[in-house]
């Protein structure tokens, strides 16, 4: 194999690979079975149950679903790096998975906008909502939810490929955003390019849903408890969502944008919660905080012990 095809991948942490990579297996193995047995339990009971068959679950099941592709984008590969004495990856898979990593990682901001808005029309406009949301503007916003970062992304990942590289050893366990320090000359276009993306993804979204949560829980507030209660209870679990993904978006841009190489530790460390933690936590979220979803994994947990 050329070097010049290759990026050299190491699990630079504070231990030593070699010495603990059979425990790094086994817990990162059930920690993607987990991660598919949970999202895929919660899907699994909204499709089954008719009474799941509206907007709000749908999209709750499409944000499931985006969590298990995001961990199938990058699991396989680190559960053979693991096994593996030395951790490499051709530069073309660096860029595949770098542009799968962002895409869902995208698609997840435009799902959480879509649920925004879902709340916005259910609860400030009751009336109109079986007129608004539609089975054809649901599946609409699916599809641009999932294309169009696609889109966005293929242009980077383009680019990308086509750089020249002068360093090929890769700090991280994943190619994310990092990518870019090892080529040779940095990308006034490709850092531009990366700039309007990213405002188009993150800060526009973001601003979009707090605009949308203000203006329900204004209006909540005004109206009696039940409308309260019922804005609290559903708007609750995204904002938890959106608040954890978002914390863990800001260090993922502050590593590819900052010249500070942050310690050996911190980068493991946040590199294991976006792998590991985010995909778990969703269906936790919504499995723990939206009631109805609660009701039925008591009752299926109930049956199976």
């Amino acid at each position: 194999m050329e070097k010049l095809n290759v990026t050299y991948i190491t699990f630079d942490g504070h231990v030593e690979m070699h010495k603990y990579r059979y425990l790094y297996f086994v817990i990162m193995f059930i920690a993607y079975i987990l991660i598919i047995c949970c999202n895929s339990t919660i899907v699994c009971i909204i499709v089954i149950h008719k009474s799941f068959h509206e907007p709000m679950y749908i999209f709750i099941a499409a944000l499931l679903i985006n969590s298990v592709l995001f961990s199938t984008a990058i699991y396989p590969k680190l559960l053979i790096d693991f096994l593996s004495e030395k951790q490499i990856i051709s530069y073309s898979a660096c860029i595949f998975q770098w542009f799968i990593y962002y895409s869902l990682g995208s698609s997840e901001y435009f799902l959480l906008a879509v649920m925004a808005y879902d709340r916005y029309v259910s609860i400030c406009k009751p009336l109109q909502y079986p007129i608004i949301m539609r089975k054809k503007t649901v599946s609409i916003f699916l599809v641009l939810a999932w294309v169009l970062p696609l889109c966005q992304n293929s242009v980077g990942a383009v680019l990308s490929a086509y750089k020249k590289l002068c360093n090929y050893t890769f700090k991280g366990i994943i190619c994310n955003s990092t990518v870019s320090k090892l080529h040779c000359v940095r990308s006034r276009i490709l850092n531009i390019y990366g700039l309007i993306v990213f405002v188009d993804v993150v800060p526009l979204p973001v601003l979009f849903i707090l605009f949308t949560y203000t203006r329900i829980f204004i209006i909540s507030y005004r109206s009696s408890r039940e409308v309260t209660r019922k804005a609290a209870q559903t708007c609750l679990p995204h904002l938890l969502v959106l608040i954890n993904f978002s914390c863990l978006s800001a260090y993922d841009v502050l590593l590819a944008r900052l010249e500070t190489d942050f310690s050996k530790t911190v980068r493991l460390i946040m590199s294991l919660q976006v792998i590991l933690y985010h995909p778990l936590f969703n269906p936790i979220i919504y499995g723990l905080k939206m009631k109805e979803i609660y009701k039925h994994l008591r009752r299926l947990f109930c049956k199976t012990a």
